[in-house]
């Protein structure tokens, strides 16, 4: 559901780059949980998702973020 049905539930009700981080974030774990992983498509998700989480940060206080969200960026390379 966080995968899929999120982005689209919120795409009218958040701003737009509210809804481009939201959506990127699922996008990533879509992309990470894929039944085939390809070399450069890992490669690809660590290049992204420090992106994405540039973005999050712009948007969230820094009180939201902890040591879990910070976790994401190595769940790529594990």
């Amino acid at each position: 559901m966080m995968q899929r049905l999120l982005p689209f539930a919120f795409k009218e009700l958040l701003p737009r780059n509210v809804h481009e981080a939201i959506a990127g974030i699922s996008g990533f774990f879509r992309d990470l949980c894929t039944r085939s992983v390809t070399l450069e498509g890992i490669e690809n998700l660590k290049t992204n998702i420090a992106v994405i989480q540039c973005n999050l940060e712009k948007i969230f206080p820094p009180s939201f973020f902890d040591v879990m969200e910070h976790l994401v960026i190595h769940l790529a390379r594990e």
